[in-house]
């Protein structure tokens, strides 16, 4: 197997195209595929219906692609995301495009952390 395929979603139903994604790169290259959603200490997803409701469909969309899918309580996104792509033995990163600073940022500090996984941004 040519490394593993991590697919970082939000609670959001538009993330579908992240998966979608993640799973062709997966075909493509004989990978595994997996997912993860990291939430902050203290976020209430029960609380959200909106969120709740997202992720349980991107749990469906998930399992139709043979992926697993996790959620991590975390402070600290980037470490988070980089420990698990680590733990996966990743070779490749899917996450989501916006038009944002804070995006570039974000993306910046993946990039510091995974230099040797192959990132791909995608719109959702």
């Amino acid at each position: 197997m040519a490394g593993h395929v991590l697919v970082c979603v939000t609670g959001q139903k538009t993330c579908e195209a992240l998966i979608v994604e993640g799973a062709r790169i997966a075909k493509e290259n004989g990978s595994e595929l997996s997912v993860l959603h990291v939430v902050k200490p203290g976020a209430s997803l029960l609380g959200n219906a909106t969120e709740g409701e997202a992720l349980e469909y991107l749990y469906k969309i998930a399992t139709q692609h043979d992926a697993d899918m996790s959620m991590i309580r975390s402070d600290n996104v980037e470490s988070t995301i980089a420990r698990q792509a680590e733990k996966l033995g990743a070779r490749f990163l899917v996450i989501g495009k916006s038009n944002g600073s804070k995006e570039k940022s974000f993306q910046a500090k993946i990039e510091m952390l995974l230099p040797d996984v192959e990132i791909k941004m995608v719109y959702s």
